[in-house]
Order: structure tokens, then C-alpha cells, then sequence
């Protein structure tokens, strides 16, 4: 019987967040952003900047880059926000800043953006004071909205009954099963 409260619960959640997604979509629409099937050209891939500029200094800048891919996570932190960018080759991060892409853009567009949601970004390459090699983002162009939610980070897809049948998802989540194909 908790079980299936439970799950009722979780079905109630889901569905709320696929709506308050929806709305998202809407309001992305009413703004004249296609939310879904946009071309982007892209120059660069995670993996290769990270290699290409692992040795660059706190106050150096690298080129500017196109980069495109699912966004993992995101740390606000009032006017700016880090985020995790996963594209074929792996994560990097990305910063997204106020200051950089403008009031509107960033509070209008960037804040409805959500976990799984695919964008296109142009910006340029600098190396964080912890050491981590990171876009600053000057524009960014949304590729595909993301209507439901990835799974939880720290729990996952354990059920392997549900990675196997939803293997999109874990091909999505788990870098590991990704490195295997």
C-alpha cells in the first residue's frame, strides 16, 4: 500500500514538472525561439578543449568556440551561473554571466532553461582559479527542450530492467555505458 502511495506520488511530481516544462516551452515560443529542431554550426568538442588549453594561466583567454550539447547541471549564484555542458566527447563547464549576455537574455531566456535541455554555445575559453577549463558564454542559442526530467543525479539508474529498456537514458546519464558503445 506506501509503495504504491509512493509511486502515485512520484507519477504527481513528474507530471508537474513536464507541465511547469511545458510552460517553459511556451513562454520560449512566445519570445519567437523555436524550442525544437535548430541547426548549429559547431567548431569545437569538449574533450578537445580541454586538452588544447589544460595549460593555460588564471588570467589567459582562449579562442573563441561553438560548442553544443545537453546541459548536466546548473549552480546559480545570483548574477551568474556555472553550468555542466555534455556533448559526444565529454563534460565541460560552462559560465553563463549577466554582465556578458545582457539583462534580458540571461534572466528571460537562460532561467528557463532546465537539466537535459540541449543548447548551442558561443563563447570563449578561460581557466577557472580552481583550475578548470571553462566557456564564458557570449550568446547561446536553445537546440531542443527538454520536456521531461533526466534521472536524479546520485541515485541514478539502478534498475537494470529500466536501463535496458530506456537505453537512451542510460546512454544519456552514465559515461561509462557511453564509452562501452
Amino acid at each position: 500500500m506506501a509503495e504504491e502511495h509512493a509511486s502515485a506520488l512520484q507519477e504527481q511530481d513528474l507530471n508537474e514538472m513536464m507541465r511547469v516544462r511545458r510552460e517553459k516551452m511556451d513562454a520560449f515560443r512566445a519570445m519567437g525561439i523555436a524550442p525544437f529542431g535548430h541547426r548549429y554550426e559547431v567548431t569545437d568538442y569538449a574533450a578537445d578543449l580541454k586538452k588544447e588549453y589544460d595549460h593555460l594561466a588564471e588570467d589567459e583567454e582562449g579562442k573563441e568556440v561553438r560548442i553544443a550539447g545537453r546541459l548536466m547541471a546548473i549552480r546559480g549564484h545570483g548574477k551568474a551561473s556555472f553550468s555542466t555542458l555534455n556533448d559526444r566527447t565529454g563534460n565541460i563547464q560552462v559560465y553563463f554571466k549577466l554582465d556578458v549576455l545582457g539583462e534580458q537574455k540571461y534572466k528571460e531566456e537562460f532561467k528557463r532553461l532546465d537539466i537535459g535541455d540541449i543548447i548551442g554555445i558561443r563563447g570563449v575559453v578561460f581557466k577557472t582559479r580552481r583550475g578548470e577549463v571553462t566557456v564564458r558564454v557570449e550568446d547561446f542559442d536553445l537546440l531542443a527542450k527538454a520536456l521531461r526530467p533526466l534521472p536524479e543525479k546520485f541515485h541514478g539508474l539502478k534498475d537494470v530492467d529500466t536501463r535496458y529498456r530506456q537505453r537512451y537514458l542510460d546512454l544519456m546519464v552514465n559515461l561509462e555505458v557511453r564509452e562501452t558503445f
